[in-house]
């Protein structure tokens, strides 16, 4: 009698033994799954914010918008380089990226871009624009007068750089006075207009 006791006391307790461990278990096996659900949902966050951020911040961009914004600051501006109003060539003049660039295309936004001569460009390199610009006060006006195109930001940046009176005048638009490629009267013919018609026949 005494065995069957103690074989049903073993029975008893090897009973209330296996409750404990499925107990155990479940408590457990919850805690995984909740880390899982928390990184998955963490990064489903991030990749979320990441594809939004062209949507704010970018254009499309390529060649095509490239030699768009070249047109287009060249018929606002002329072939003047924006950090040191240096005429240059059109065909030599550049585009530089005010905020470089560091692979990322929503740089190439046109408010970030300017027209630059090459000797400024290889001056500027990748210089973050504040160093660059304090090294030389020249290029806080030069800047300041053919830069009204950029963002608010890097624009509220250059007034900072100047007390307000002493601001610049900004120039006028380069293509207002006549349309592109056509002479004015003064360099065809010179100061003095009073001269004989180069229409009539000698």
């Amino acid at each position: 009698m005494a065995t069957s006791r103690g074989g049903r006391g073993r029975r008893r307790g090897g009973a209330a033994t296996p409750p404990a461990a499925p107990a155990a278990a479940p408590a457990a096996a919850p805690a995984s799954p909740q880390k899982r659900r928390r990184r998955g949902g963490g990064g489903g966050g991030s990749s979320s914010s990441t594809a939004r951020q062209p949507q704010l911040t970018s254009v499309p961009t390529g060649r095509a918008a490239y030699v768009e914004t070249r047109r287009w600051l060249l018929e606002r501006f002329g072939p003047t380089c924006a950090y040191c109003e240096r005429l240059v060539p059109e065909r030599t003049i550049t585009l530089d990226h005010v905020t470089p660039r560091r692979g990322q295309t929503a740089y190439d936004r046109r408010d970030n871009l300017v027209l630059c001569c090459k000797v400024c460009n290889a001056a500027k390199a990748d210089k973050p624009i504040l160093v660059f610009l304090l090294g030389n006060r020249a290029r806080v006006v030069a800047l300041f007068k053919y830069g009204q195109h950029l963002s608010h930001q890097l624009l509220e940046m250059v007034k900072d750089l100047i007390p307000p009176d002493e601001w610049p005048a900004i120039p006028p638009p380069h293509s207002s006075g006549r349309p592109k490629g056509r002479k004015s009267s003064r360099e065809l013919f010179g100061a003095d207009d009073r001269g004989p018609s180069p229409y009539l026949d000698v």
